[in-house]
């Protein structure tokens, strides 16, 4: 990945590791310096940027620096699964819901309560499953798949994408109210080519690390 990040732990207490960026740029350094005004926020954020720039760890941070810190950050690749697992991956499922389904399994917004839940890719989501995420957005409850009953979560999403959101809008293929939702806070992250000086820092670390 381009952005570079070594471990080191949060002042805040010693079981709590987040990661650290390397980088001097001017670019870098109002990259940074936005997340962590965003941080705070108890709002959904939107991060935009090319394949292999750091998004993931980008929300990392965020969740590191929000007061949600200490509960889980759960994370989903859209991009690695069918259309028709991301439903059950997200919400989970009841007994019996589906072929194979043999016990009740929790989803990713479950294992999230409380914390923060990153979608990477969302771009791949179908857009009856947007709909269910819109519900979580709006009124924080979404039911299990084969499940009539709601069950209540607060979660933080961090959606991430790498393709044109608001093109797949017009192309029908994205959800105008959910790109809404999701777009209270955008950080574009920036790619290595823009970020002057930063190259020779970064060959310089890892010159290092391989040194020993």
């Amino acid at each position: 990945m381009e952005l570079a990040y070594t471990d080191s732990t949060d002042n805040r207490t010693e079981s709590v590791s987040m990661s650290e960026a390397l980088g001097q740029s001017e670019t870098f350094l109002n990259f940074q310096e936005q997340i962590s005004r965003v941080a705070p926020i108890e709002r959904p954020v939107l991060i935009l940027g090319e394949r292999g720039t750091g998004k993931e760890l980008a929300s990392a941070r965020l969740h590191f620096l929000s007061r949600r810190w200490q509960k889980p950050f759960v994370t989903l690749n859209c991009a690695a699964l069918s259309a028709t697992l991301i439903e059950s991956e997200l919400f989970g499922y009841e007994k019996g819901a589906f072929t194979g389904a043999g016990t009740r399994r929790i989803g990713r917004f479950e294992q999230a309560d409380s914390g923060t839940l990153f979608l990477d890719e969302i771009g791949n989501i179908p857009m009856e499953v947007q709909e269910k995420i819109l519900r979580v957005v709006e009124y924080g409850r979404f039911e299990r798949v084969g499940a009539v009953n709601p069950v209540h979560t607060d979660v933080r999403i961090v959606g991430a994408a790498n393709v044109d959101l608001a093109q797949m809008v017009r192309l029908g293929h994205f959800k105008q109210d959910l790109l809404d939702r999701l777009s209270f806070e955008v950080i574009y992250v920036p790619p290595l080519r823009v970020r002057n000086g930063d190259v020779m820092l970064l060959a310089n670390h890892f010159a290092g690390r391989m040194a020993f």
